[in-house]
């Protein structure tokens, strides 16, 4: 249920800078090239042009045949982020094969003021359609500043691990104050925990045929550089609906007893998480209309909010 921490993102960088110039090796160089066979036009031969490597940590790994959802961090060979406003994206088959596509990664804050923090201040996201399964790399480039080019990749499956858009939300007897006797630590690892996040249980708010975004974390035991404030997030939003709205907001932690050392608890099971955190926006008739892996803006979970009031 977790992603690499912040101390070993500088040897993931090293490590997927040298498997690019490799050309592959760890399961993720499918067709990839090596120096003496890069051909023009190709993904590695505009990667090598870009001027300083430096690597792309990815943010999401459940991908399905279709657009996903891609959320990466820019990081130097110091371990630093580079965080510019947008950056330009080409996807390849493989590192020896021309772009299929190109699309726009913008950069997306991933905290609220006076909330969790997190290594890094915002993430990339972009959309990338994958037509069948495989491995997929990009290359993005940030716009401004010195001239640079992080490499990464993307492994996609027939079906996600995890519920996809379109399926229907699973019904779950989730945590709430009622089920807990008003017992809020039992029910959150937050520092300031917001108590409408725990109102409604996943199988209330389908019987209501009331919309709801689901969220499951762990702010105190987040694995990544990123996803301490997603609940922040969540509650920011929740708190920024209009009297009367019909939307719950519902939080669910990952481990049993909120302790790593039980593992994961029965509802990640149930909605078979393959990591954390994932948060869905389910519509009046129960089906997921977005889906959110890792971290994530108070914009683009609004967004995704306005869409099913």
């Amino acid at each position: 249920m977790t992603r690499p921490p912040a101390a070993i993102v500088v040897a993931l960088v090293g490590s997927i800078l040298l498997t690019a110039g490799c050309g592959g090796g760890g399961g993720a160089g499918e067709g990839a090239g090596t120096a003496a066979s890069t051909s023009s036009g190709s993904l590695e031969s505009l990667w090598r042009a870009q001027g300083e490597d430096v690597g792309a940590v990815a943010g999401t790994s459940d991908f399905q045949v279709g657009q996903n959802r891609v959320s990466f961090l820019v990081v130097d060979k110091e371990g630093k982020t580079i965080e510019r406003p947008t950056a330009k994206v080409w996807v390849a088959h493989g590192l020896d094969q021309k772009p299929f596509a190109q699309t726009t990664a913008r950069l997306e804050p991933i905290g609220v003021p006076g909330g969790e923090t997190a290594d890094a201040g915002a993430i990339y996201v972009a959309r990338i359609d994958t037509p069948r399964p495989g491995t997929y790399w990009y290359l993005a480039r940030p716009a401004g500043g010195r001239k640079i080019g992080a490499l990464g990749n993307v492994v996609v499956k027939r079906r996600s691990a995890a519920p996809a858009v379109g399926d229907r939300a699973i019904t779950s007897d989730t945590p709430t104050l009622a089920s807990t006797g008003g017992d809020l630590q039992a029910l959150t690892t937050a520092r300031r925990p917001d108590r409408g996040l725990y109102t409604s249980s996943v199988a209330q708010a389908l019987a209501a045929h009331d919309p709801f975004v689901l969220t499951f974390a762990t702010p105190q035991f987040c694995q990544s550089r990123t996803c301490g404030p997603v609940v922040d997030v969540v509650s920011a939003v929740r708190k920024r609906q209009p009297a009367g709205s019909p939307i719950r907001f519902i939080h669910v932690e990952i481990y049993k007893g909120n302790d790593p050392a039980n593992g994961v608890n029965r509802w990640v099971r149930q909605w078979r998480l393959p990591t954390e955190p994932f948060t869905f926006v389910v519509d009046r008739e129960g089906v997921i209309r977005t889906k959110l892996e890792g971290a994530f803006s108070v914009g683009e979970l609004q967004h995704a909010v306005d869409a099913v009031r």
